[in-house]
């Protein structure tokens, strides 16, 4: 007999390597059972699985759609307050107006005397020889100034303005200048998102209406060089106008409001919502998609609305 004793363990040191201390000084086991903050579970019953999988994805869709509905409630909001009206928020306005309106007319000329030639000057001429030009004004107040004119002009904007936008605040938000606008108390919703959303609207309406005048002038010249009709041009005009639905009055000014708006919206908000693993190569594309199904849905439910 020796008469030793066993040596004890100091506290908070392991007797057989399987206790450890942490950061906090109290002892965590190893190896005994699953950690509090491990992560999901797998081998849920598939009927679990699916669930989950569909409220991801439910989540992960309609996130960028609560964006969208917060967002235009607070460029509404702050549009009617007085003191968002800075002389900052006023350049910012003016110069998103003359490039989206001013930058696109040329392009919207351009498509409207393309959409008259091939559009409305056809029209015109084949309901002629079918014996049904009592409808050209209705058909051409219809198809061509409710549904054609939004979409397009839509689209005009789309590439020629909202893309722009995009790419600015996209590049704004991955290099951190937008953290550096923050730090500084500048507001970016109030100073970028706003006026530029308000001058895409004011400029989706001006050119829609030039749009409509210039396709149905120059589908009348080429049937008045043809002699296809000879009425002046001024009633021409007139007898499309009357055509319209006292409706039409109403929803098509809402249709070209609205597509500016929310397309503006969009697309602004895609460049705010980016990563930093995210590119142009990547925002792009999924900006354009979300503009155009911005206009298309637009478009879509307000013409069968109005219908």
């Amino acid at each position: 007999m020796s008469g030793t004793a066993p040596a004890k363990a100091a506290p908070g040191k392991a007797v057989s390597g399987k206790a450890t201390s942490g950061e906090s000084g109290s002892p965590r086991i190893q190896g005994d059972g699953p950690s509090r903050h491990a992560g999901p579970r797998h081998g849920l019953p598939w009927h679990r699985a699916l669930l989950d999988a569909l409220g991801a994805l439910t989540r992960r869709q309609l996130r960028f759609t609560l964006m969208l509905v917060g967002a235009s409630w607070g460029v509404a909001r702050e549009s009617l307050m007085p003191t968002s009206w800075r002389r900052t928020v006023l350049h910012e306005f003016k110069i998103t107006l003359r490039q989206a309106a001013g930058g696109g007319l040329f392009s919207t000329l351009f498509t409207a005397a393309l959409t008259g030639f091939g559009i409305v000057a056809q029209a015109i001429y084949w309901l002629g020889i079918a014996g049904m030009a009592d409808s050209t004004d209705s058909l051409l107040a219809t198809v061509l100034v409710r549904e054609i004119a939004p979409v397009l002009v839509g689209i005009i904007l789309l590439g020629r303005s909202a893309m722009l936008s995009l790419s600015q605040l996209g590049q704004l938000t991955t290099g951190g200048e937008l953290r550096a606008l923050q730090a500084q108390g500048i507001d970016p919703f109030l100073t970028l998102v706003v006026p530029r959303a308000l001058a895409m609207t004011v400029a989706s309406f001006t050119l829609g209406v030039v749009f409509s005048l210039v396709s149905l002038s120059v589908g009348y010249g080429v049937c008045r060089l043809n002699s296809v009709i000879t009425m002046p041009i001024w009633t021409f005009l007139y007898d499309v106008v009357g055509a319209m639905k006292p409706i039409d009055y109403l929803g098509i000014p809402l249709k070209l409001v609205l597509s500016g708006f929310y397309l503006s919206l969009a697309t602004q908000l895609t460049g705010l919502d980016a990563s930093r693993s995210d590119t142009l190569a990547t925002l792009l594309p999924r900006g354009f998609a979300r503009g155009i199904m911005v206009i298309m849905i637009i478009n879509v439910v307000l013409g069968v609305t109005i219908a």
